[in-house]
């Protein structure tokens, strides 16, 4: 379960979804935010299901989920086996339930992705029986089901098109990024160019620096040839190793055999790799070929789903129950009359598979003696760079004469055997000679008896039964001595891989302390890196406990902190309050009237009356100011008809200087004109006069308005022009 979670936790932390969660995060996660995670996994693979589940219905949710989760094809775990168990599991965010799906999902996310694309196009529509009998429809299902192998088809081609490798986007890519390297390749060119140009003797300096260059390239060829150099020395020492031992165990081999051993041995051997060679090796060789032919056919097909796996699966079960079928009837049909020769066929092969089985472990026990070998030349060379030579020590010294001793024994005894058995093998010669020629005699007479009773030839029939008899027990013998031999040659390589591992057995002793030492470490390790990780499992839940208790009283401490300052402040405000309200107390209950005035209650009764005076004030005011609007409004206009009235007199004071003025030309005209001008002033003046008249009669009461002299100046319109009356108020 712990791997399960550290996968997904580790899957989910990565590209495209970057949640940044770890073990704790994770496994305290609410059920809508696991299920709001396992739809966001869903949705990175079919992307119509990039929802937000808080705004959906929950049996929308869980039909949406199972429907893809069967598309892609999700078999609960053996622990949940009732689907109503497993949809109530999805309905709630059971983490028993949610865990495996997305264990599932992350493993296999491209796969999926690509399964839920082609289930868009290739999940077969159901149309109804009673539907299809119409043609329209029958003929628009033909060809949805035409389209849809069109399909299967095209999507098969491409994707072999993508296993070929064959790319053309990736190439125009490139070629697009090789021709912008090369472009900035061109401006860099140009730009040290023009930079270079302006320095003096740039020409010598370039040929420095090319000669620079190559002196630099030379000097790293030099250094890989020099590496290369030493690894070739390297090797060749360990060869020459590896010579030298061989070397030395063939001198001790031949010092403690005989020729006749040694050709056995060599005739063993020979026998051994040619049986390898000729049996083992090849067929070895054929069965790694077909399985090279089987994965390349595999890898050169088309990538194939789940249900092409299924068919293919049930196409090799029925293939191979008719091998089955057939080998029962050949068996049948093809069995021998004779039980012995189906015997001696089991006991061949019989013998074939274990002479297989022993050429397996052969040849693995060959393999352990090349490693036990190869370590044995590595930890001699360690042990000659530490001491410089190799040395037998006190107890390998003893050990060594002891074997001497024992092998010399062992080499008189046998040579004594040997005495014992030539001895033996003569007499038995002799023996053989005496018993083949009273054989021939009583064959001859046999062959008398036999002719004599007329049934020749029942001897030779006898002896060639028995003679088959012989050979079979012969074959039997012989493979009974081959399995001996076989067993023997066994013993001897055992014997052999023993002799060396008793060679190698301080080596052995001492590779075994330290591998000991290295398992009681990474015991020790596994150990401390568990109490690490529950440490830090611990630290970590119990930082983020504290974090989250410590952000709790902060928060909680600045709540306080200002309802403490609010209170302050209107505890200060209320102090500020109580001592004015003492103050006033004081200042209203005081019986000097002084200090009374100083009572805001005095003060503020004192401005309510001001401002009540006040107020009645500006209401009389205002009502005045409405009584004389008019009037008022009235005389404005009759000071401005004064205005005009004094601005024409001006004029006419004017005029009046112009006429008195004598003038000896244009004496017709002057006149004239004065005159014309005379009667607009006089129209002028009239006019005003009359309004002055007019707001006079309504005034006399008031005596606002001052009309010069009181003058009507109605007789302006009588006088002629050369008399004039003049207002004296004019002249000072």
């Amino acid at each position: 379960m712990s791997d399960q979670l550290k996968f997904i936790v580790e899957k989910l932390n990565q590209e495209p979804f970057k949640k940044n969660y770890n073990l704790i995060t994770f496994d305290s996660l609410e059920s809508m935010q696991l299920l709001q995670l396992l739809n966001d996994v869903l949705g990175e693979i079919d992307p119509k299901h990039v929802v937000d589940i808080r705004e959906e219905m929950p049996d929308q949710t869980t039909k949406r989920m199972l429907s893809l989760l069967g598309i892609l094809k999700y078999k609960p775990p053996g622990s949940i086996i009732d689907l109503s168990t497993f949809r109530q599991g999805l309905v709630t965010g059971s983490k028993p339930v949610i865990h495996p799906v997305l264990h599932w999902l992350l493993q296999r996310t491209n796969e999926l992705k690509k399964r839920a694309y082609l289930a868009r196009f290739l999940i077969k529509l159901e149309v109804p029986i009673e539907f299809l009998q119409d043609d329209t429809v029958a003929d628009t299902n033909k060809q949805y089901e035409e389209l849809m192998e069109a399909f299967k088809n095209l999507h098969k081609e491409c994707e072999q098109l993508k296993a070929s490798g064959f790319s053309t986007a990736e190439i125009r890519r490139d070629i697009t990024a090789m021709e912008e390297e090369k472009d900035q390749l061109i401006k860099r060119v140009e730009r040290l160019k023009k930079r270079v140009e302006t320095v003096q003797n740039h020409q010598r300096m370039l040929e420095i620096a090319r000669q620079l260059r190559l002196e630099k390239e030379r000097e790293e060829s030099l250094v890989q040839q020099k590496q290369e150099q030493k690894n070739q020395l390297f090797h060749a020492e360990q060869r020459l190793q590896r010579v030298q031992l061989q070397l030395k165990a063939m001198h001790h081999a031949v010092a403690d055999s005989k020729p006749e051993s040694l050709v056995k041995k060599l005739e063993a051997e020979i026998k051994l790799n040619s049986f390898l060679v000729n049996e083992e090796i090849p067929r070895d060789l054929e069965t790694k070929k077909q399985s090279l032919y089987f994965l390349q056919k595999v890898v050169a097909e088309p990538a194939m789903s789940q249900s092409d796996l299924n068919e293919l699966e049930t196409k090799i079960d029925e293939v191979n129950a008719q091998i089955n079928q057939l080998i029962e009837k050949r068996m049948i049909k093809y069995e021998p009359i004779d039980s012995r020769f189906s015997m001696y066929r089991q006991q061949a092969s019989i013998i074939s598979r274990k002479k297989e089985a022993k050429a397996e472990e052969l040849q693995a026990a060959k393999e352990e003696m090349s490693n036990i070998e190869r370590q044995m030349l590595q930890k001699a060379n360690e042990a000659r760079e530490l001491e410089g030579t190799e040395i037998l020590k006190g107890d390998e010294f003893k050990r060594y004469v002891s074997k001497l001793r024992s092998k010399n024994t062992l080499y008189k005894k046998k040579r004594q055997e040997i005495a014992e058995i030539t001895a033996e093998y003569g007499i038995l010669q002799r023996t053989e000679e005496l018993l083949k020629q009273r054989h021939d005699a009583i064959q001859q007479q046999l062959q008398a008896i036999e002719d004599k009773k007329g049934i020749s030839g029942y001897s030779y029939t006898q002896e060639e039964l028995e003679r088959v008899s012989a050979v079979k027990s012969e074959m039997d013998e012989m493979k009974g001595r081959t399995l001996d031999n076989m067993s023997e040659m066994v013993k001897k390589l055992n014997a052999t891989v023993a002799e060396k591992k008793s060679s190698l057995a301080p080596v052995v002793k001492e590779l075994r302390q330290l591998r000991q030492k290295c398992q009681e470490l990474t015991q020790e390790c596994d150990e401390k890196k568990v109490q690490y990780d529950s440490c830090a499992a611990g630290l970590e839940s119990n930082r983020s406990t504290l974090e989250q208790e410590v952000r709790g009283l902060r928060q909680e401490s600045i709540q306080e902190e200002s309802g403490y300052h609010f209170i302050n402040c209107a505890k200060q405000n209320l102090e500020v309050q109580l001592q004015r309200a003492k103050d006033e107390m004081k200042m209203y209950i005081s019986p000097d009237p002084q200090e009374r005035r100083k009572a805001i209650r005095e003060q503020y009764t004192r401005m309510i009356l001001e401002q009540e005076n006040l107020g009645k004030k500006l209401r009389e005011k205002q009502k005045a100011v409405r009584e004389s609007h008019g009037p008022n409004m009235k005389q404005v206009k009759m000071w401005r008809d004064v205005e005009q009235l004094m601005e024409w007199t001006k004029n006419h004071l004017l005029v009046l200087s112009e006429v008195k003025t004598p003038a000896t030309t244009n004496t017709h005209h002057g006149k004239t004109k004065t005159q014309r001008h005379l009667s607009d002033l006089s129209g002028g003046m009239q006019q005003a006069s009359g309004g002055i008249r007019n707001r006079r009669s309504h005034n006399n009461n008031q005596g606002a308005v001052f009309i010069c002299c009181a003058l009507d100046l109605t007789i302006f319109s009588s006088i002629k022009a050369s008399q004039y009356i003049v207002c004296p108020c004019f002249f000072p």
